[in-house]
């Protein structure tokens, strides 16, 4: 099935704290990554997941705010009712 995405360029800004935020994550994730294969304390482990889950889901939330504050409101301004659909899609995923 082909999605019809958006044409809105986000800005450098965004693109910028998004791609730091993930930079960021993927590094905590390596370290994780690192204390598995050292074989260190579980409990440390779990506590170390937890806290890239935790990067992962505000950069998500990052990159849904601005979803709604620029290309959702350009989808209702011009009755682009499939775009709200795939935005509901992507959220039903993303919080599984």
């Amino acid at each position: 099935m082909e999605h019809s995405h958006h044409t809105h360029h986000h800005s450098e800004e965004h693109r910028r704290e998004v791609s730091n935020r993930l930079a960021r994550a993927i590094g905590h994730l390596q370290k994780v990554k690192q204390m598995v294969e050292n074989d260190e304390d579980c409990s440390d482990v779990l506590i170390q997941l937890a806290a890239v889950k935790s990067a992962i889901n505000n950069t998500g939330k990052v990159i849904l705010k601005d979803h709604m504050n620029h290309c959702i409101v350009h989808a209702v301004e011009d009755g682009d009712l499939e775009m709200l659909t795939e935005l509901s899609d992507a959220i039903d995923k993303f919080m599984k």
